[in-house]
């Protein structure tokens, strides 16, 4: 899925080359900023995790989030200092600890550390959307386009997992009044 997904990037982008691109509206800026800031809170959040959990399926996917977050901060950086950007302040990493000596009053369990990382997921999913959707510029879109295909493709994992769990979060099916119900 991400070769189909590369190749058509490519595509997009050689049919779409700017030889100058002109300076980013204020909108682009903005999405690069709030982007940059949301995957500096997270990277802690998800640093926090890994130290609380002790499932290991569920710290695979947290130290898949962070290695994304990592190489997409690392772009974007690159990308607002090369356009003039000013960077958000980024927070310190969480030190390692050992997850059996958080207190069980501190400690977050398994399901809702899924469900926050699911949400961060989702968040970024969505400003990744609105930026390309906001973009002028061929270059800034098609970085919003990978950040949300990658974000789409972690979220995908993290989704099975916690299918398999129990942690799933579902909201009460709706059934229109009037309509035949079916049982389930």
């Amino acid at each position: 899925m991400v070769g189909i997904l590369e190749a058509a990037i490519t595509t997009i982008k050689s049919l779409t080359d700017e030889e100058k691109p002109h300076p980013l509206h204020v909108g682009e800026v903005m999405a690069c900023w709030i982007y940059l800031a949301g995957l500096e809170v997270a990277k802690v959040t998800v640093q926090a995790g890994i130290n609380t959990t002790n499932d290991e399926d569920l710290r695979a996917v947290l130290k898949e989030d962070l290695e994304l977050n990592h190489g997409q901060r690392e772009r974007l950086y690159d990308f607002m200092l090369k356009e003039g950007i000013t960077l958000p302040p980024a927070h310190e990493d969480m030190p390692q600890s050992d997850t059996n000596s958080i207190p069980l009053g501190v400690k977050l369990t398994d399901e809702v550390l899924a469900n926050e990382l699911s949400f961060k997921i989702v968040s970024l999913i969505l400003r990744a959307a609105g930026a390309n959707a906001e973009a002028i510029r061929t270059d800034f879109g098609l970085i919003f386009l990978q950040f949300q295909a990658e974000k789409v493709m972690l979220g995908g994992k993290l989704k099975q997992l916690m299918v398999k769990r129990g942690w799933i979060k579902v909201p009460p099916f709706f059934i229109p009044p009037g309509s035949q119900q079916t049982s389930t």
